[in-house]
């Protein structure tokens, strides 16, 4: 048979008997080459060198053989009488059965020489299989990303087949493929039992695989089978019992992690829905109850009361409707700003526009001009939902109307003005001064800065938070700071995108 037709076995084969008979017949040339220079046990010395090479270089059964090859041809060509198997002398005897044991103890020395340093680099290279794995399973935050790490090292690290098994909601085993009854059964099992079953552990030997629980009691992930194994590899099945720990400590993280967020996000609702019923029960009840008693009064006693009394009704029902109106805006923007999916909808605005339509709707309750506006030319497109940024300025100059008595200046600046990132918006008034203790409180629902004071103006308390919602979904800031001299100062801070769009913006 041609060499090119051999398999890569029986060419590995030929190769290691080749070199067993290339040590033995250089030993026995250059015993021949030395035979009238040197003595007996010189000669000796040479299949000694070839064992030792032999013992270093090749696996044990091909070593033991060179050693006894050795001896035998060191008897043959060299122990007298020569080029016979026959031993003339005691001495000559024990000389080779000695040089038979030490080349069989140096082949066996060798042997588990080169077991420990293959076993030592094996257990170098799965440690750091381990540290790389848990380094990965660290930034890892999804169990389909766990699944597919956990099975690229079971492929690295074992011949397999290997499957992993995670459990579903519903207690489902998915092993991503279909798998055989005796399979599925073993994983279970494994699960049911919370341990480590196959050959080596006690439990179920006769099995060729072994089933690794992912998890403990109580904190049950999955399992993990491993076929082909060694009943005598207790390095190996530790080490998959080290993989299966870093797998289940990830995925026991995950699920952890969800069923916080799911609880959050159910502790938010709650606060939502509870916060949409309160605006109903304590800032709806009394208009309401006010505006029937008046359209009850006109439609029972309309042509009894005089004109005065039906006008005072007629406006009573207007401001309560008017109140109405407001709170019930504010109460649903800020549940849609608290519970949204999406993001709002942004386009490029003008903050000159902005507040000249806030401030043309805000002259027609400001007749005595109270309000003024300082606004430079030139400032940058901001990308906003100008309906929302609208409202949170209204609310603001609102507040300041009811609470301030004096003048109220609106201002807005970029800063800095030759590279703008940001747009401020300044709401100042020379009201009573908040303090600070209570800057904090102030911005959530149904807090308000005038508690204790009989007759002030009436609120639910939503505008602020409100306010602040708004300023949060843009990726801004609302803050509130004591003015020098007396009085508030509402900042609402707004990014600026510094790639300001080309040409008119629509």
């Amino acid at each position: 048979m041609p060499a090119h037709t051999l398999s890569d076995p029986h060419r590995q084969a030929l190769k290691t008997w080749g070199l067993v008979m290339a040590l033995i017949a250089a030993a026995t040339l250059g015993g021949f080459a030395l035979d009238s220079q040197i003595s007996l046990t010189s000669q000796a010395m040479f299949y000694v060198l070839a064992v030792v090479i032999a013992a270093y270089t090749l696996k044990p059964l091909p070593s033991v053989v060179c050693a006894v090859g050795a001896v035998t041809a060191f008897n043959f060509f060299f122990v007298p009488p020569r080029w016979t198997f026959a031993v003339d002398s005691q001495e000559h005897l024990i000389a080779l059965l000695t040089m038979l044991v030490v080349a069989l103890v140096i082949s066996r020395l060798a042997s588990r020489l080169r077991r420990e340093a293959s076993l030592a680099r094996q257990s170098a290279l799965r440690s750091q299989q381990l540290q790389e794995l848990a380094t990965a399973l660290a930034v890892t935050s999804a169990s389909a990303e766990v699944v597919q790490l956990g099975q690229q090292a079971l492929d690295a690290s074992y011949d397999g087949p290997n499957t992993l098994g995670i459990l579903r909601p519903d207690g489902s085993l998915d092993t991503g493929l279909s798998t055989s009854a005796k399979l599925q059964d073993g994983l279970r099992s494994c699960i049911r039992e919370a341990a480590t079953l196959g050959p080596g552990t006690g439990r179920w030997p006769g099995l060729n695989a072994w089933y690794l629980p992912l998890g403990s009691v109580g904190q049950m992930q999955g399992a993990v089978c491993i076929e082909n194994i060694h009943a005598d590899d207790t390095v190996g099945r530790e080490h998959a019992q080290a993989l299966c720990a870093l797998l289940a400590q990830t995925l026991s993280r995950i699920k952890m992690a969800d069923a916080m967020q799911a609880s959050q996000a159910e502790v938010h609702r709650q606060q939502v829905q509870s916060t949409f019923l309160a605006a109903i029960s304590h800032d709806l009840r009394t208009p309401l109850a006010a505006v029937v008693g008046a359209a009850s009064a006109l439609q029972s006693q309309g042509d009894k009361l005089p004109a005065g009394e039906r006008a005072r009704l007629l406006d009573s029902i207007a401001s309560e409707a008017a109140y109405l109106s407001h709170i019930t805006e504010n109460t649903l923007q800020l549940v849609q700003l608290s519970n949204a999916a999406a993001p709002v909808q942004r386009g490029w605005e003008s903050m000159e526009e902005i507040v000249g339509a806030v401030l043309g709707r805000m002259r027609l309750r400001d007749t005595s001009h109270r309000i003024s506006a300082k606004v430079p030319k030139n400032l940058p497109l901001i990308e906003v939902d100008p309906v929302l940024v609208a409202q949170l300025l209204s609310n603001l100059l609102d507040n300041a109307m009811q609470y301030s008595p004096g003048p109220i200046d609106l201002q807005v600046q970029a800063s800095p003005p030759e590279c703008p990132t940001q747009m401020q918006v300044l709401v100042k008034d020379r009201g009573t001064a908040i303090p600070q203790e209570q800057h904090a409180q102030l911005f959530q629902p149904y807090a308000r800065g005038d508690q204790g004071h009989a007759g002030g103006p009436r609120g639910a308390g939503l505008g602020l938070a409100l306010c602040r919602a708004i300023a949060t979904v843009h990726g801004g800031t609302l803050t509130l700071l004591a003015r020098p001299g007396g009085g508030n100062c509402f900042t609402f801070s707004l990014p600026v995108n510094p790639q300001q769009p080309l040409g008119d913006v629509p």
